[in-house]
């Protein structure tokens, strides 16, 4: 199966739409900070044959599909193995910034990385499998209260105390190194009732993989960043895919895009203003169509902004 069977970009379109009008003139560079398989950037370096393009991964085996599969497009295309909250180091002039989250369609797909609580597997889930701690290390090391916090926390989970108690007493017994072991201790520790609300496992695995990538404390750096990198002009695309990580960028888009004027002032001053303007109402959903084709465009939440001025 090829590349592009098994990986179809969210809301491609749309992301084509709103960074067009900055990526018009010659030698304009589009930086993609989760570049993945290379699905959306393939088809803004198809579009877009001014363009250069900047692609940043963390994960070594998405660099490598990525770069074969761009590797049509030669220099145009360039390639960085870095986490995105670097990106200041890499973006600076950037006319475009994309962000796409969440875990990728090939992190999801091989089942080896352990971030599917659907397929047995070892308890990994680093987004970089050259570092860091990994979802079986937090598993046998966190305290009670730890695990409590990051179900909590990360997860948004209910039962984050009465799953944290099972698992510190199961890990006296056996260490949880399999992500099967953790779903049957988990189906086991949820109630008849609660089970009939979802699959026990869903909201654990998410706070895990976020804890072991440090998603949020990531991103949180990333987005203002990416937004000083940008030229004037420039926009910026990102996509989530939870409440968590599009609460952050909301709270960044709408800081910026606010005036800064004191109250009372009766003429905004030029370092009072806005320094983006929103290029969407909210956060945009997929359509019905694209959610029907792509299951995994479902709970996306898309927002755009266009930057207007440098900092004061």
């Amino acid at each position: 199966m090829s590349i592009r069977d098994i990986h179809t970009p969210v809301l491609l379109e749309r992301c084509i739409e709103l960074l067009a009008p900055a990526l018009q003139h010659d030698g304009a560079v589009l930086v993609d900070a989760t570049l993945g398989m290379g699905g959306h950037a393939e088809a803004f370096l198809e579009r877009f044959e001014n363009i250069r393009l900047v692609g940043l991964d963390r994960d070594t085996d998405a660099l490598r599909i990525a770069s074969e599969r761009l590797a049509r497009f030669g220099g145009r295309a360039s390639f960085v193995h870095s986490v995105y909250d670097e990106i200041g180091l890499h973006a600076q002039g950037a006319d475009g910034i994309l962000f796409d989250l969440g875990v990728s369609s090939l992190q999801l797909d091989e089942a080896e990385r352990g971030f599917a609580y659907s397929k047995d597997a070892p308890l990994d889930m680093r987004m970089d499998q050259t570092k860091g701690t990994t979802a079986a290390d937090v598993l046998a090391t966190y305290s009670e209260g730890n695990l409590r916090r990051i179900f909590e926390r990360y997860g948004e989970e209910k039962l984050a105390g009465r799953y944290a108690r099972f698992i510190v007493q199961a890990r006296q017994e056996t260490p949880l190194e399999r992500s099967g072991q953790l779903v049957e201790l988990l189906i086991a520790a949820t109630p008849a009732a609660a089970q009939r609300a979802g699959h026990p496992a869903k909201r654990v695995f998410q706070a895990l993989r976020i804890e072991v990538n440090s998603e949020l404390s990531v991103l949180a750096d990333a987005i203002p960043s990416a937004m000083d990198a940008l030229n004037i002009g420039g926009r910026i695309v990102v996509m989530s895919y939870q409440s968590l990580e599009d609460r952050l960028i909301k709270q960044a888009f709408a800081a910026a895009s606010a005036s800064t004027a004191p109250a009372g002032l009766p003429v905004e001053l030029p370092e009072h203003a806005p320094r983006f303007r929103m290029l969407t109402k909210g956060a945009e959903l997929a359509g019905d169509d694209e959610r029907a084709r792509n299951p995994r465009a479902i709970p996306v939440r898309l927002r755009a902004a266009e930057k207007l001025r440098e900092r004061s």
